[in-house]
């Protein structure tokens, strides 16, 4: 009976035991939940786990730099081709010459803005967070007026012309349609996911960091479609005047050369853009947080 009455006590001492190293756990985990949150909204710039290398800034001024050339080269290009072998611009009372607002607006709204936007939103590490989103934004909405003012240019040109054209009936149109549709549903989505909730931040943070990869997936494949849009409007342009006679064979030469340069520039730019974005801006071995992507 002794032996067994032993036993038991031992066997209770040993719950108590437990159950007090338990709660002793318990305690410790809850006084450092508070401490835990504040680390997950620090962002990474200010962890110093993650600082950067010298060749982490290598890469991230190589990708600036590029970026920079080709975003402003492939517009100014756009412009150089315009101005010089198509005779500028014009609207309603010359439909050929209108036209050529079409594929100088949506290079500049599709391409230079949304490319500039896309990469300050990756790369930009000297501003606040929400002030990267409003820029992410202003230069989305730039890109608006420049696409709709493309947009009806061309289409304006179409049915003005003699005989008028046929509108929407080739790859490249069709390309253009559904790129100018996600752009405006990616726009709206942005606009009131990432600024408009934010007057509930701490309510919506699970709903904003479940769109992050939603948006950030559909913003890329959006460029790329962009991309290449323009690339077969640059195809479909140069098939059309293949033939014109007005075109001597050396000014035919050098705009053959010309275009082939946007098709490579705008080829460029959307490998450096995948690049900068696919890319986390930190170190492969960086910690990244939720909220530095929300």
């Amino acid at each position: 009976m002794r032996l067994k009455r032993k036993k038991v006590k031992d066997k209770n001492s040993m719950t108590m035991t437990v159950n007090e190293d338990f709660m002793k756990e318990l305690n410790r985990q809850i006084k450092r939940r508070p401490e835990t949150a504040a680390n997950y909204r620090r962002r990474y710039e200010e962890d110093s786990e993650n600082d950067w290398n010298c060749g982490s800034w290598f890469e991230y001024l190589l990708i600036v730099i590029l970026s920079t050339i080709l975003l402003v080269g492939v517009l100014v290009l756009t412009l150089f081709w315009i101005l010089f072998y198509r005779d500028g611009f014009a609207w309603s009372d010359d439909p050929k010459l209108q036209f050529n607002l079409h594929p100088t607006l949506m290079v500049a709204g599709f391409i230079t803005l949304s490319g500039f936007s896309i990469l300050l939103y990756r790369l930009c590490r000297c501003l606040k967070h929400i002030y990267v989103k409003l820029i992410h934004m202003f230069f989305h909405a730039c890109a608006i007026p420049c696409v709709a003012l493309g947009f009806l240019s061309v289409f304006d040109s179409h049915n003005l012309s003699d005989p008028p054209k046929v509108n929407f009936y080739s790859m490249h149109s069709w390309l253009g349609f559904v790129t100018m549709g996600m752009f405006v549903l990616q726009f709206v989505v942005g606009f009131f996911s990432f600024l408009v909730l934010l007057c509930c931040e701490n309510r919506t943070y699970k709903c904003r960091s479940i769109m992050v990869p939603i948006h950030a997936s559909f913003g890329l494949v959006n460029f790329m479609l962009a991309i290449a849009t323009c690339i077969t409007g640059l195809v479909e342009y140069e098939r059309q005047d293949a033939g014109n006679p007005v075109l001597s064979s050396r000014n035919s030469e050098i705009e053959h050369y010309i275009i082939n340069s946007l098709g490579i520039v705008l080829v460029a730019i959307g490998i450096i853009v995948s690049v900068a974005v696919r890319r986390s801006n930190a170190p492969a071995t960086a910690k990244v947080y939720v909220t530095e992507r929300c």
